[in-house]
């Protein structure tokens, strides 16, 4: 697709004066070579590559393998059973990862967003995909940048830039000069996906889609991820490790099978066998279920999954680098803080009323003082440029930020601004601009005109002449003023003031700035985009389950400071960290950042560019790092750290496609929820693995001591795979759907170097490979003493390694507490799985096609009564072991 076409100089100046657009016809040659004004959009695999890819692993290439081996050596039925079962396994895996991709899909938004754009000389609307180039667009307060544009028109045009910056801030617009360089440039150009809080602009198109900013940053996070889920790293180093201990085995077996001269197809064949029985075949399908079933728990707390190892990842996290804007707080500037002339405060929660504010001032009676506030508020309220208006979904605003937190404060304060303009009839306004640094408007009054003026304070309170107290109207202290003012800034609030006078002046005399003396200074009013009420217990939450959370905003420090304390955040003055000191550590090398990440807890005025770098320096201090956010300039750090949290709601598309989960109510509380849903999936697949596990372990110790006794290969390759994939298969899927032991939030986060396999789990492995692995030889050398044919002692040894999977898997629902504390019946699926297993193999003894297969029969009663004696030891163990466990932990 061709680049967008250069704008020579000469060329720049004649659009800049009198340009009138572009016509039709050049707008759809345009659109030809540049392509339409959209983001890329990542390609979706297809039914038939996401089944390919559940044959992509070693644990599945054995057995392809086997499958070969058992038809060239003309065992057709075995081959043909084992290709059936892993087909079955292939389907199941593709149900629940193209499930997810559907849920993703689902996702995005189907919107078609409009643009105001001059086409053969005339505004037309057009879809923002057609735009091009060399576009005359139109820009209006409430709309959103299609594309980035040069400003050539302004008027008092403002735009929340949050989502690609990160500053709550809105930046104020300029036509763009005859030549701009370096960062100037931000304050002549309006970028895509920015809103417009404020004013009128035109301007023409400079860039669409992929070239845009936001569409570089789209480009840059559909690279390959740098940071990889801890689940698979962990599985990784679980399926090597099998893969060693597999061949080591094998060479073993190998080396004893020539010593006792053994036939070269007898040995291949318990080679094969041996491979097959120390693989837990049906681990893939299991795992999957128990993420499965996690993402359906999480969806349930209004989080959303994209990729399903991201299920296990955040509960492997120990580090939380999240956004401040729209995360931690609600990216809803709120008048929280009044402070009149006097020095009384009225401290406002976020959603109360004035009834309800919290007064701090000795000399003012708390009636007086809301008098006063409301005098204010009514000064903040006509004066004012935007709209608040309530429909049938809810309260929707126009204009700038700051505008409508004032509007909703005198709302709340029973002062909407129609019912005031009905008793103060509007004639004349003065707007804001960034130059004057105020805005004014004029108010009939009987036989009067008010005057009602809000803006920096320093410029309002030089206008006046008079300051409020206690009812009437004194010299004003300026310094007493400016004292207030800074207290309040270094609060981390955005502070503004309000003043208010009186002229005779008639309707036809104009209302100028001339007008704009001997006012009455009324006070202050703090803005604040304040914390989300759970974010507290939230970050509170996170410290007890051992989880850091550090803070990156493009806000400047003290602002940041001041939030993150408000939050929770625990930090000294030092831990405060500038976009300039990683600037710095970053030219330094590696070392530097890493050293810098590590002091760190609350980086200010951050770009883009660091997030990302910062999330990789915590990774490379030895942290599972969860980044969380909702902008443009979140989504590199979303894309390549361990694991992307965006928030859904108020999230743009770039973000959600970038993250791994996304949150859909934008409640940072829902990450706790999600931590906890994530180490109950980590821990029932642990549980999964060590039952899956010891059962191929004993396996393994059943053919070395086979081997080693001169006695027949003690189970077929089919009846491994039926005891490893069916009756096992059943079993572990419920064993994954097991519930939060309910103590998952007061544990530290795993070590990232910490395997699956560890002290624990190898030593309650030892143990139970030791009896059913010697419990099973036993068996089978006992039968074939007594005089049972090698098919009828295999038939013994299949149903004895049946009923110590059942025990197992019902010993396994948790490491450490006992069955009778997780109650018999805590999960019925389990107990029905268990019983649905034993069932099957009951079934295949008596039904003809499955009995021939597996060469099995059925047994007698006596039979029946040892096996089950000898299969129960194994629950005792294992209970013996988790008190052990319990007391040393208690110690």
């Amino acid at each position: 697709m061709a680049e967008p076409m250069p704008l020579s100089l000469a060329r720049r100046q004649k659009e800049d004066s009198g340009y009138m657009g572009l016509t039709s016809e050049e707008a759809r040659r345009r659109l030809a070579m540049c392509g339409p004004n959209a983001l890329p959009e990542p390609r979706a695999g297809s039914v038939a590559e996401t089944f390919v890819r559940q044959f992509r692993s070693p644990l599945i290439y054995i057995l392809l393998a086997a499958v070969l081996v058992s038809f060239l050596l003309g065992d057709v039925r075995d081959a043909v059973f084992i290709g059936v079962v892993l087909v079955a396994n292939a389907i199941v895996g593709t149900t629940q990862e193209h499930s997810a991709g559907q849920a993703a899909s689902a996702l995005r938004k189907l919107e078609q967003p409009k643009a105001n754009v001059v086409r053969d000389g005339r505004l037309v609307e057009l879809d923002a995909r057609l735009i091009v180039p060399g576009d005359l667009v139109a820009l209006e307060s409430g709309g959103r940048v299609p594309a980035d544009m040069r400003l050539t028109a302004v008027d008092g045009l403002f735009c929340d830039e949050s989502l690609l910056t990160g500053e709550s801030a809105p930046v104020a617009k300029s036509p763009t000069p005859a030549s701009v360089t370096g960062d100037e440039q931000r304050s002549y150009t309006a970028y895509a996906a920015a809103l417009v809080t404020r004013g009128r602009a035109r301007g023409v198109v400079s860039a669409t889609g992929k070239n845009t900013e936001i569409g570089k940053t789209a480009i840059d996070i559909s690279k390959a991820p740098l940071a990889r889920s801890p689940l698979l790293i962990r599985l990784e180093g679980f399926s090597r490790l099998i893969a060693v201990v597999v061949a080591t085995v094998v060479v073993l077996l190998i080396v004893v099978g020539i010593a006792r001269g053994m036939p070269a197809s007898e040995l291949f064949m318990m080679a094969v066998g041996l491979a097959v029985s120390a693989i837990p075949e049906g681990l893939p399908i299991a795992i999957s279920v128990a993420l499965a079933i996690s993402m359906r728990r999480m969806a349930r707390k209004h989080v959303i999954v994209r990729r399903m190892p991201a299920v296990e990842a955040l509960g492997s996290c120990t580090i939380i680098a999240t956004d401040k804007t729209g995360t931690l707080t609600l990216n809803e500037l709120t008048v929280t803080d009044i402070r009149l002339p006097d020095g009384t405060d009225l401290f406002c929660d976020t959603h109360a009323d004035i009834e309800s504010c919290h007064i701090r001032g000795k000399d003012t009676s708390p009636d007086q003082a809301r008098e006063r506030a409301t005098a204010l508020l009514r000064a903040a309220s006509l004066p004012n440029e935007g709209s608040l208006l309530r429909g049938e979904d809810g309260w929707t605003s126009v204009g700038d930020t700051v505008d409508v937190a004032l509007l909703a404060a005198a709302h709340k304060a029973g002062l909407p601004r129609q019912s005031i303009e009905d008793d103060y009839p509007l004639i004349g306004r003065i707007p804001y601009e960034p130059e004057i640094k105020y805005a004014a408007s004029f108010h009939r009054d009987g036989d009067v005109v008010r005057i009602f003026v809000k803006g920096a304070a320093e410029t309002l309170i030089a206008m006046s002449d008079r300051m409020e107290m206690n009812g009437r109207a004194v010299t004003i202290d300026r310094e007493r003023l400016l004292r207030h003012k800074e207290e309040m800034a270094a609060q981390g609030l955005r502070v503004l003031a309000f003043a208010e006078g009186e002229t005779t002046v008639e309707d036809d005399g104009g209302c100028g700035r001339h007008l704009l003396a001997d006012l009455v200074f009324l006070g202050l009013a703090g803005m604040q985009d304040p914390i989300r009420p759970e974010v507290p217990d939230a970050i509170r939450n996170c410290h007890n389950a051992g989880v850091q959370v550090v803070m990156l905003t493009g806000d400047d420090p003290k602002t940041a400071a001041a939030i993150a304390a408000d939050a929770g955040l625990a930090f000294t003055i030092d831990q405060v960290v500038t976009g300039e000191e990683v600037s710095r550590a970053e030219a330094q090398g590696q070392a530097s950042l890493d050293a810098l990440a590590r002091r760190g807890r609350i980086y200010a005025r951050i770009a883009p560019s660091q997030k990302l770098a910062l999330a990789l320096a915590l990774s490379r201090n030895g942290h599972f790092v969860a980044v969380t956010g909702d902008g443009v300039n979140d989504a590199p750090a979303l894309k390549h750290a361990h694991i992307g949290v965006a928030m859904g709601r108020k999230g743009t598309d770039v973000a959600k496609e970038s993250a791994d989960i996304i949150i859909t109510d934008d409640n940072f509380a829902s990450i706790v929820s999600a931590i906890k849903e994530g180490r109950v999936a980590y821990a029932n697949i642990r549980k999964v693995i060590f039952m899956l596990v010891s059962t191929g372990s004993a396996e393994l110790v059943l053919f070395l001591f086979a081997a080693t006794l001169a006695l027949p290969m003690p189970l077929l390759p089919v009846q491994l795979l039926w005891l490893n994939l069916v009756t096992n298969g059943i079993q572990d899927v419920a064993l994954a759907s097991e519930g939060p032991e309910g103590d998952e939030l007061s544990r530290a986060p795993r070590r990232p170097n910490e395997p699956i396999f560890d002290r624990v789990m190898i030593r309650r492995l030892c143990q139970t490979t030791l009896v059913m692995g010697g419990g099973g030889i036993a068996t089978f050398y006992l039968a074939l003493e007594r005089g049972y044919s090698e098919s009828d002692a295999r038939n013994m040894l299949l149903l004895l390694l049946v009923l110590f999977e059942n025990f197992q898997t019902f010993a396994s629902r948790s490491e450490r507490k006992s069955i009778v504390a997780l109650g018999m019946f805590g999960n019925p699926l389990l107990l029905f799985c268990i019983a649905a297993a034993l069932g099957l193999h009951i079934t295949a003894m008596h039904v003809p096609l499955l009995s021939d297969t597996l060469q099995v029969s059925a047994m007698k009663p006596a039979e029946w009564a040892m096996l089950l004696l000898a299969a129960s030891s194994i629950l005792f163990i294992m209970e013996f072991d988790k008190r052990r466990l319990r007391g040393k932990s208690t110690a």
